[in-house]
């Protein structure tokens, strides 16, 4: 077939504007182990790479708020303090004046306890749904200890309910796993409040009316970082509206409002305590590590040469890693209570554990490992994660157990139960 020369040079001219690319196949001669740590072959040690470049930046970077075992004990207050305000900064909540109160939209009996759904007005032109869980005999003459709950990645509010539609016309779960947190403590006798993660279950767009399992946060989480928020940011301040609400319940005993994180609901979480120096105690579950020392460490590339990123874009907050990591945060919670459940580095659980002994509560600080990590001799006990790792490799040092990932119910309840009674002889 002849080509005229007129097509000839439409198809040239076609085939140069678009965006060039390489179908050449990865080198044979590529190994991955060969680049696992970032490194310079200068003799200076200067990198070329923009990614090496980068490395060197985050091994120098020291977050201002880290705590030290070594600070004065007389300073503790001043440092808690010191972190407060960072997250305050980082986090970016708009002004509070004149939000609606929330409004009921239904209310259903279960068996010893009612669900009420309700919408909250934290933005203009928004209507956040969540769920209150409130024993039979809560009421203004008795009120109760309140767990506000928060989800893990892809989970809703009505799983950690026990509940089989938003609407609430379907009958509860018959049988709850172990995820269903808030129904899991309403049948202790607490009230438990429930709340979506921003672009979850009903907060979802159409991905979730397609009937997808898992949610779009990575647009949700690009479009607040180019407004200059974070995915984080927005969540914790939609909790924050609601947990404000929460406070002026009649049925809630002021003094013990307990916030339980499972997962990805542990970041929100660790937000509002941070904010709300009156909440009483904290449910960490998942594992503890420290995500800058996770970027440092996770260098491993695939056989593409792709380095894998330690955390998708939901858990980017702009500044994070100048001001603190997860164990700073949960260290300047003490003297208030926490458990984590999960494992992670004994490194990190003893820098913890300090920090309540400075703040005069060292029993208020409880951890517990993974089974497959309870025995100390199957734990890595190093001070440094060292460099080169992927994933499952990261978690190997971390001592965490991925497929083990769920709420510890069987840990949470008796150690909830056992602080709620040493308050309530204290009061």
């Amino acid at each position: 077939m002849t080509i005229q020369p007129a097509v000839f040079f439409s198809l040239l001219l076609a085939s140069l504007s678009l965006p060039s690319f390489s179908l050449t196949p990865p080198s044979e001669k590529f190994r991955a182990a060969d680049w696992a740590v970032l490194h310079s072959s200068r003799s200076d040690q200067r990198h070329v790479s923009s990614r090496g470049i980068v490395q060197t930046m985050l091994e120098k970077l020291r977050p201002a708020c880290e705590f030290s075992p070594d600070m004065a004990p007389k300073d503790f207050l001043a440092w808690r303090e010191k972190v407060r305000k960072a997250m305050q900064q980082l986090m970016k909540f708009p002004p509070q004046a004149d939000i609606p109160a929330p409004v009921l939209v239904k209310t259903v009996p279960r068996e010893h306890y009612r669900v009420e759904k309700w919408e909250a007005y934290p933005f203009p032109g928004a209507a956040v749904p969540f769920l209150v869980l409130l024993p039979n005999n809560a009421s203004d003459k008795n009120p109760v200890p309140v767990l506000f709950c928060i989800p893990g990645s892809d989970q809703t509010k009505e799983e950690l309910a026990g509940e089989t539609s938003p609407d609430l016309d379907q009958p509860s779960v018959q049988q709850p796993g172990n995820n269903a947190m808030a129904f899991h403590y309403v049948r202790q006798g607490w009230a438990a409040i429930v709340v979506d993660n921003a672009g979850t279950g009903e907060e979802g767009d159409a991905e979730h009316a397609a009937g997808r399992s898992s949610h779009d946060y990575e647009n949700l989480a690009r479009f607040l970082l180019e407004m200059d928020w974070s995915w984080l940011g927005y969540t914790s301040y939609a909790d924050q509206c609601i947990l404000d609400w929460v406070k002026t319940r009649p049925w809630a005993q002021k003094n013990h409002i307990i916030l339980s994180g499972f997962s990805l609901g542990t970041e929100p979480m660790m937000v509002l305590g941070s904010l709300n120096p009156d909440i009483f105690a904290f449910v960490y579950n998942d594992f503890l590590c420290r995500t800058l020392e996770r970027a440092k460490t996770m260098t491993m590339p695939n056989g593409r040469g792709v380095r894998s990123a330690p955390n998708s874009i939901r858990h980017l907050i702009p500044g994070f890693w100048k001001q603190f990591d997860f164990p700073d945060i949960v260290a300047a919670l003490a003297p208030r209570p926490v458990i984590c459940t999960e494992g992670g580095l004994d490194r990190d659980f003893q820098l913890i554990s300090a920090a309540y002994r400075m703040a005069g509560a060292p029993d208020h600080f409880q951890y517990h490992h993974q089974p497959r990590f309870a025995d100390p001799a199957q734990r890595w006990h190093g001070s440094q994660l060292p460099a080169g790792l992927d994933r499952d490799a990261f978690f190997r040092f971390a001592n965490v157990d991925p497929r083990n990932h769920f709420f510890k119910k069987d840990l949470v309840i008796p150690w909830l139960k056992t602080l709620l009674d040493k308050s309530d002889n204290k009061n």
